[in-house]
């Protein structure tokens, strides 16, 4: 079977382009006359870029003309003379403004000169008025007094009148006659001692003292507590003051005595009160402080 045969036989559907194409038209005039619009635009376009291809190609050809018109007259100026003539116009241009620069720096320059003289001359206005009013002290100061030479080379300075009145002064300080001047102001003086250590005496002296918490304990339960305190209250000193007391338990239905004093320091002191109070031994087996603070 030959391939001609096998592609009669085979079932292909050679013209499917043109019922595609028959399918477009039939929908493009279908949904409107769109695209014949498209394709006179399109058109337009085409026809616009024809000729400008034209204009370009007839430029083309008269720019060729005169070229050759002008390589038959003169010829055309090579690269190198444009080069250098496209970097001596380069130059010009560098060396132009070269030339300003250079000038803006002169300006500059003469500008600065001017601020420096200006300084310059009231610097020297400056140093003349402080040497003038350097100047000035000196002469109002009184001049020094020349000196007179000895033989032996050394020099001393004249006498003037301010020695003198010093010696005119410490003979005014002598009294041939005597004053009483000395003995009055040590009268003042005394005077003056006695009223400060009088009113020094007057002026009240602080004390101090203490605030004492005595704990006074009986023998047992059966001590009379009424005359154990009776006896604690009848130690007098002075500078001892008794406060209040009460009766604290302690157990087994004894009670201990709790007294409080206000004792001055420089005259009663704790070892006393113990001593004092642990004279009766009838009624106090031994006091204790519970408590002691400054006042």
């Amino acid at each position: 079977m030959s391939t001609v045969d096998f592609l009669a036989q085979e079932k292909v559907w050679f013209d499917k382009p043109r019922y595609d194409e028959a399918e477009r038209r039939f929908y493009e005039h279908r949904n409107g006359s769109s695209q014949p619009s498209q394709d006179v635009g399109a058109n337009s376009i085409l026809q616009d870029i024809a000729r400008a291809r034209e204009n370009i190609q007839k430029s083309l050809a008269g720019l060729k003309t005169t070229l050759c018109n002008r390589g038959c007259s003169q010829p055309l100026p090579s690269r190198h003379s444009q080069f250098q003539s496209a970097s001596s116009s380069t130059n010009a241009a560098d060396q132009g403004e070269f030339i300003s620069r250079i000038r803006n720096l002169e300006l500059e320059n003469q500008s600065l000169h001017k601020v420096v003289e200006d300084l310059r001359a009231a610097l020297s206005k400056l140093e003349c008025r402080v040497t003038v009013l350097e100047k000035s002290p000196a002469t109002v100061t009184a001049a020094p007094a020349p000196s007179v030479p000895y033989t032996n080379g050394t020099t001393v300075q004249q006498k003037t009148s301010a020695p003198v009145k010093e010696e005119d002064d410490d003979d005014d300080d002598i009294d041939l006659f005597g004053s009483d001047e000395d003995e009055e102001a040590e009268k003042l003086k005394e005077q003056r001692l006695k009223e400060y250590a009088a009113k020094k005496a007057k002026k009240p002296t602080l004390i101090a003292k203490s605030s004492i918490l005595l704990d006074v304990k009986p023998w047992d339960d059966e001590t009379d507590m009424a005359k154990l305190e009776e006896c604690v209250r009848s130690v007098q000193a002075d500078g001892l003051l008794w406060g209040t007391s009460k009766l604290v338990p302690v157990g087994y239905g004894i009670k201990k005595l709790q007294i409080a004093c206000v004792v001055e320091d420089d005259k009663v002191g704790t070892d006393m009160l113990e001593e004092e109070i642990t004279k009766f031994e009838d009624y106090i087996q031994s006091v204790d402080i519970a408590a002691f603070n400054k006042i």
